[in-house]
Formats: C-alpha cells, structure tokens, sequence
C-alpha cells in the first residue's frame, strides 16, 4: 500500500543541479572537462581551509558542535552582528528549508520573481503554501509588482541579491521603499549567495538591516566566494527571535565537522577572498570584451556568472558545448530560450569556453 501524499508534494518536481563533470566524461569519453554551470570558485577552496579540514578529519568519530558556536562567534565578529542573530545551516538551502517549516502553513502566500532560484519555491509548496509569481522587469526584481501581489494570505518574500540567474542587483532606496510599503508580520528573505562579487561597496547588504522594525532574514554561503560547496555549508542573518525558532525546527548536528573547521579557516583567510574577487572581476571584464569582439549579446552581471544571449536555441549550443567537454546552463527552462548562464572560470577556462562559443555560433 501506498503512503497518502499530499497533491501540493506530488505536484513538485526534483531540483535539478548542473550536470556533474564525471557524467560528462562517462557519456562522451572526455577528458579535462571545463565546469562553468554551477557557479563555483575556479580556485577551489581557501589554502587555510583544507588544512583545516587535515586537522579535523582525525576527530570524526566525535559529533560536531551542534551549535557551531566557535564559528558563530568568528561571524559574528567579522561582520559586527550578535552571536544570538545567526543561524548555521547545512548550505543556505537549510535555512531556506527551516524558514518554510517554522513560519509557513497550508494556504499562506509566498512571492517570488520569475525566474528564480528553484528551491524557494519546493521549501514554500513543501509547507503547503502557494507561490505567487511576479515575472523579472529588465532582467530584475519586480518589486512593485511585487507590492501590487500582496495580499492578506502573504507570509514571506523571496529577494536575490544579485539575483540568479541574471546577475542584476537592488538599489538600497528601492529596498528601503520596498520594505516601507511592507506589512511588519511578512518576512523578508534577502539572499546574498552572491554579495562577495558585487562592486560597489556602499550598496544594499542585509547587514544595514539587523535592527529594522521589519522581519529582513539574510542568508550567505560559504559555497561560492569561500570555495566550499562541496561541504554545504551557510548562514541566516536575522533578528535573535526568529534565530530562536529556526534553531527550534533545525536538524542536531546540521552542519558536519569539516564544514565548520573549514568555514571558520575560510573567514579568515582574507587574502584568498580577495584573490577570488579579483579574478571573478577581471574575467568577466575579459569575458564582455571577448564577446563584444564576436558580437555577441550578453547582460553585465554583479556575480560571479553572467547570461549569454547565443540568438538561437540555449539548448542546442548548451548540448553543442557538452560535446566539446564544456557544461554551462541552459536558460531554456527559466523561460529564457535563447540564453545561456555561464560562471566565470580561470583563464584557461574562459578562452576555451569563447573558442567553443564562437565556432559554434558561426
């Protein structure tokens, strides 16, 4: 006999992730494939951090710090934020995840630009709430039409900044008018996956919002900027309160061993930081002349990924470059026919990457 499944569970589909480089090279017989879909560090993880994870890995009969409190304490110094305000998550998917188990119910509202990171909408239908689709305006964040979606049933916001997939960014004041017009029950989900590769350094950060009469939630990641995804490990920013009902609904011993002693080693280690922002900055900056020289169309991005409009079919050129051993992401099924989502690689990377491109689309 089968299990009762609520028709709101059966009716989400699995999060696909970007094709995986050892699948690629079982299915074509490659070698030296070039990973450019998933927005990964192309200079793997922090130095400090894998030695971290050598002195760690002769402890792992032991459980982990439930609390993660040493690396609570390393955030909440660096970014002068109390201890009391964090909560770890395994990735920031967790968080996302605790936020639709603690505060949503069956029938609440949850508004979300379209397209979107995929997961905000499993968590809120997971909970039995409903999605409320407000589409991209240029490539960004509606937010009035995201006022104009609000209902009495709205629970939560879902805001990227940068946004994924296109890389586009919020202005402080059109937040601050954002949240001015937002009932103080609704809470506001900021995530800054990608805040580290933004540009300009006096704009809009959850941390100019610990004490805001709002419910502002930030989320960060140690997987991008910090070269760790393959620990799955980051952080919600929010006020004490709400942190005390996350850690409520939060798995023991969420967060493993490694991606603690990791991420506290990674926070330290500004210099690699630094070293990682430069190159994403100057290889994009190489990526938009390379295209500009080929005439290709693109959108300027504040991550450390960018959309290519490759004028025929994603699909197509996205299954021409797996042949030539290169992945990126399709923007087909964003609604986005034409585009392709490219993460910015090492040198190399790129200038094989444009070659492809290039005899591809000629």
């Amino acid at each position: 006999m089968k299990p009762s499944v609520p028709d709101y569970i059966l009716s989400l589909k699995p999060y696909v992730p970007g094709k995986p480089i050892e699948e690629l090279e079982r299915e074509y017989g490659l070698v030296n494939v070039v990973k450019l879909a998933s927005n990964e560090n192309p200079l793997g993880p922090s130095p400090m951090a894998v030695r971290a994870i050598q002195r760690a890995v002769g402890h792992l009969n032991r459980y982990p710090d439930g609390g993660c409190y040493e690396l609570i304490q390393c955030i909440a110094k660096k970014f002068s934020v109390s201890a009391e305000s964090i909560v770890i998550g395994n990735g920031s998917d967790d968080i996302i995840a605790m936020l639709a188990t603690a505060l949503l119910r069956p029938g609440d509202e949850v508004i979300l630009a379209k397209p979107s990171f995929l997961f905000y909408e499993i968590a809120a239908v997971s909970a039995g709430a409903k999605p409320v689709w407000v589409p991209l305006k240029s490539f960004a964040a509606d937010l009035e039409g995201m006022l104009k979606k609000m209902s009495s049933r709205t629970r939560m916001v879902f805001l990227t900044h940068p946004h994924n997939p296109t890389g586009a960014v919020l202005s402080k004041v059109e937040f601050d008018n954002f949240i001015s017009a937002m009932p103080p029950e609704v809470v506001i989900v900021l995530d800054e996956a990608y805040i580290e590769f933004v540009r300009n350094p006096q704009g809009l950060s959850c941390l100019g919002y610990m004490d805001s009469e709002n419910m502002i939630v930030g989320m960060r990641t140690f997987s991008k900027a910090y070269g760790l995804a393959g620990l799955r490990i980051g952080y919600g920013l929010m006020a004490p309160f709400l942190a005390d009902i996350l850690n409520r609904v939060r798995q023991p011993f969420n967060v493993n061993a490694l991606a603690q002693a990791a991420a506290i080693a990674a926070l330290a280690d500004e210099d690699f930081l630094k070293k990682t922002i430069e190159l994403i900055h100057r290889e994009l900056d190489f990526m938009y002349a390379s295209l500009d020289r080929l005439g290709i169309d693109y959108l300027r991005s504040e991550a450390n990924f960018f959309l290519i409009d490759v004028g025929c079919s994603a699909d197509e050129v996205f299954n021409e470059l797996l042949k030539q051993g290169i992945i990126v992401r399709s923007m087909s099924s964003y609604g986005y026919k034409s585009f392709i989502r490219v993460n910015i690689g090492i040198r190399e990377e790129n200038v094989r990457f444009l070659n492809a491109l290039g005899s591809i689309i000629r």
